[in-house]
């Protein structure tokens, strides 16, 4: 990853690598919270990674990548339950985190509509319920579906279980429409899910860390009656679908839920200055300790529904709402020891080990220190952070989460670190293996890359391991049965017919075990029926998606998103590998690669380097003698007539704002730029237009006024 300078200071070139990276782990963030409930990250760096990308992508808007998080909501269901399309989009809200933030969002408002006066639109504040998002819908006044959110698009049917939650009613009043599509948030309820963890403890099991995953891991339970053990609620303040509306303010559409019988939010107010919504989010922030659900902020909704339908939305997010995030909440305890985890990538991680505290309902025992240069007191940018204080074994530390797993430290006091305090020695050497650990050298700016990283490779076993977990993750090969416990065995097994070290090894195991007097039934923890199962499982995944296949080989700065990038740019893995391996740099190879939209330098390099490294080499021959990638399905091109064109727009429109025409267009899937090129295919050209009409004319671009546009995007 390009060097975190500031954004003001950023290169194009420091850009568009920036970008690529910052697509690749934000999608791999969303991955993990929404579809496996596993964050590794805080809230409050996942914002911060979100705004960076949102700063550079306005800094440099021609290098915004079709993989943009900006484009992006939750992720692709999990496959555990069936698929539903939801008939209406379940989008994202943006975030803003300070008064200023607020006021911008206002204000952008009242310049989208125009010539609306000051104080004249009422927006509504509710609290932001930290549950799941879920849909519900009623046909015919009879609930048929209950769906996770997924990816927006396409979510999983959980309708099973969602009959097991008492608040959620199963018809509606014969007031109610034909077709109704209520959307909310399922939550636990603080004192239930402090009760579950006394029930868990006093049985000698496991307890959960924190109610928003503990309830969608009851809610993604296959047999919905461990889901009816979980008292799970819900709060309804959205709609989807509706065969007709009953009201016309999102106030009294609420209200609407609420005489249907759903529980809607008390705390909910419609209100218009700017003083009295700040006044009412610092109102909920200090009731925040006293409810019994976790929120994390406050959402605030353009209350009209004709003013909604008028701001629209943009890719991920409407315009007429946002979420007004609370600030990171934070302890005090004693830093006892500081561990180093060696990932998939080598990335030597450090740890936190902590005097457990309680942090927002939460006890914490580990945080993130994030590298070697983070511990020292030092940015990523070579600025001093913590007014360059480091962090030592025996201080005192400020601990902050934001509804995370692991939290970070954020600073020490000073004033009470132990005269024998030593500064921690990062290691030079990996942990595990022993092999050196260094440091890469940025080749453009001459600069360490932040992360440590183990050369050891597969030679290292924590590498190898977590490579296996990875090669056999949900978004990957998705083999049930094959848990990070059940890697962990057959890693460790010494007897041949059991051990697995490699991918391959895998698909080989059910073979060894026929002709083997150790068998695998046998063992604690498997037996006959789950053994079956395992097998089953596997051999289920001997022909896989090309572009899960190409995720699962662990390349770095491959996440989800860029496999899918090269599995429909290449097609087939033939022709994936065989471009991979001619492309050196300077070769045609090498240059259609880097052409792909989306793939930068960085993320190039890595690819053609997993590919000319034996050792990767011989791993893969050996899993495509068990396996099949698939050819990767193409997109289906959309009816509309400017679907994949670029468009511009110059001059004053009379019949439209320019951030509308905008969103119209987009919603139509054309590209919108702000520059004319040979790649444009449509100038729309209102009144005054200056420059870029002569040079559209200049270079051939087809030239429509506002109305010749309207005409051919109606319908």
């Amino acid at each position: 990853m390009t060097d975190r300078k500031p954004v003001a200071d950023l290169t194009e070139a420091d850009a568009k690598e920036e970008l690529a990276f910052l697509a690749a782990e934000l999608a791999r963030h969303d991955a993990l919270y929404h579809g496996q409930d596993a964050p590794e990250i805080s809230d409050a760096d996942y914002d911060a990674l979100k705004r960076r990308n949102q700063a550079i992508e306005e800094r440099f808007p021609a290098l915004k990548r079709p993989d943009s998080p900006e484009g992006r909501v939750g992720a692709a269901p999990s496959g555990l339950f069936a698929p539903v399309t939801h008939a209406r989009p379940m989008l994202s809200l943006d975030n803003v985190f300070s008064d200023e933030d607020v006021r911008d969002f206002i204000g952008s408002v009242y310049r989208f509509l125009g010539q609306m006066p000051d104080g004249s639109i009422a927006f509504t504040a509710e609290p932001k319920i930290d549950g799941l998002s879920m849909s519900l819908r009623y046909e015919n006044r009879q609930l048929v579906t209950g769906a996770t959110r997924g990816d927006g698009t396409t979510g999983e049917n959980v309708t099973a279980n969602i009959l097991t939650i008492a608040e959620i009613p199963k018809s509606l009043p014969s007031d109610a429409p034909d077709v109704v599509e209520v959307r909310g948030e399922v939550y636990m309820a603080k004192s239930d899910f402090l009760a579950l963890n006394a029930q868990m403890e006093a049985e000698g099991r496991q307890t959960y860390v924190n109610p928003r995953n503990t309830a969608a891991g009851s809610l993604r339970q296959l047999d919905a009656k461990i889901t009816a053990t979980r008292k799970l609620r819900f709060f309804a303040y959205a709609w989807g679908e509706m065969s007709s509306l009953p009201a016309e303010t999102q106030y009294e559409m609420v209200a609407a839920l609420g005489r249907w019988g759903f529980k809607i939010n008390p705390l909910m107010k419609r209100l218009s200055s700017i003083e009295a919504i700040l006044a009412h989010y610092r109102e909920i922030g200090l009731a925040r300790p006293d409810l019994d659900y976790d929120i994390d902020g406050v959402v605030y909704k353009v209350d009209r529904l004709d003013l909604q339908a008028r701001l629209g939305f943009r890719s991920r997010s409407p315009r007429w709402a946002t979420a007004h995030k609370f600030p990171a909440e934070q302890a005090f305890t004693h830093l006892t020891a500081i561990d180093i985890q060696v990932g998939r990538t080598g990335a030597l991680t450090p740890v936190a080990r902590l005097t457990p505290v309680t942090v927002g309902g939460v006890v914490v025992t580990n945080a993130t220190l994030h590298n070697e240069d983070y511990i020292k007191g030092i940015g990523n940018a070579g600025q001093p952070i913590r007014e360059g204080r480091d962090i030592r074994v025996g201080d005192t530390v400020i601990v902050q989460r934001a509804g995370d797993v692991i939290p970070q430290i954020v600073d020490i006091v000073l004033e009470k670190r132990p005269d024998d305090a030593v500064p921690f020695e990062f290691p030079k050497v990996c942990p595990v293996c022993g092999s050196h650990a260094m440091r890469e050298k940025n080749e453009k700016t001459g600069k360490l890359d932040s992360v440590t990283r183990c050369t050891g490779g597969f030679v290292c076993r924590a590498q190898a391991v977590e490579h296996l977990k990875h090669f056999v993750s949900r978004n990957a090969f998705d083999i049930e049965g094959l848990g990070a416990k059940q890697i962990d065995f057959f890693f460790e097994a010494e007897d041949p017919a059991l051990a697995i070290r490699t991918a391959p090894d895998i698909f080989t195991l059910e073979k060894r075990q026929q002709g083997s007097l150790t068998k695998l039934e046998n063992i604690d923890g498997f037996g006959r029926v789950s053994v079956r199962k395992l097998f089953e499982a596997i051999n289920g995944r001997r022909q896989v998606a090309l572009h899960r296949f190409i995720y699962a080989l662990g390349i770095r700065h491959v996440g989800e998103t860029n496999a899918k990038l090269l599995a429909r740019s290449y097609g087939d893995y033939d022709s994936f590998a065989a471009a991979m391996m001619a492309a050196e740099p300077g070769s045609e190879a090498w240059e259609d690669l880097n052409r792909i939209e989306g793939i930068g330098e960085v993320v190039a390099r890595a690819v053609v380097e997993f590919f000319h490294e034996p050792r990767n080499l011989d791993v893969v021959g050996r899993l495509l003698q068990e396996v099949t990638p698939l050819p990767a399905e193409q997109p289906t091109a959309s009816a509309s007539p400017v679907s994949g064109k670029t468009v511009v727009f110059t001059g004053k429109l009379e019949r439209m704002t320019r951030d509308e025409a905008k969103a119209s267009a987009e919603r139509l899937g054309a590209k919108v730029s702000g520059s004319i090129s040979a790649k444009t295919d449509y100038l729309v050209a209102g009144a005054d237009a200056g420059s870029k009409l002569d040079k559209a004319r200049g270079l051939g671009v087809t030239v429509l006024t506002e109305d010749e546009w309207l005409d051919m995007t109606a319908g």
